[in-house]
């Protein structure tokens, strides 16, 4: 049986459309994989409003942490120290460093997950990233990027 498995980012998105997107895809978890969501450049995505958001309409909230980028890797990328192949490299030696995939099934185990960051996009985002990951340990995932 194959799992679908969906990605968000809440840059320029208007939070009507970010709602509707995860409504149209039936989203039962949204997992947070950023490291900073209490941040006010966040607006609604800061993590407090977003859970009350969620639940307003039926979805699970998570802040999962081992998911994130660690923050020197993340402020050297925005900060152009280094490059989106190197980032890339740090960040899927964190993820198997940190073995994330022992947790699929907290992962991939309440309804239809959605992993959240911020960058509207996922061609240079984590989160594309880990999705492309945890493929390598649960074959049958499908991944849908909402924009």
């Amino acid at each position: 049986m194959t799992v679908e498995l969906c990605t968000i980012g809440f840059a320029k998105k208007p939070l009507r459309k970010f709602v509707d997107l995860l409504q149209r895809e039936n989203v039962k978890h949204l997992i947070d994989t950023r490291l900073n969501n209490t941040s006010q450049l966040a607006g609604f995505a800061k993590k407090d409003d977003l859970e009350y958001i969620l639940q307003l309409v039926g979805v699970k909230y998570s802040h999962f942490l081992d998911l994130a980028p660690e923050e020197q890797m993340l402020n050297d990328f925005k900060k152009k120290r280094i490059g989106w192949e190197e980032y890339e490299k740090k960040y899927l030696n964190l993820l198997q460093n940190r073995k994330v995939e022992k947790d699929l099934d907290r992962i991939l185990g309440d309804g239809k997950p959605c992993f959240l960051c911020s960058e509207d996009k996922p061609h240079h985002c984590h989160r594309r990233l880990l999705a492309e990951y945890l493929q390598q340990f649960q074959g049958d995932i499908r991944t849908i990027h909402l924009v």
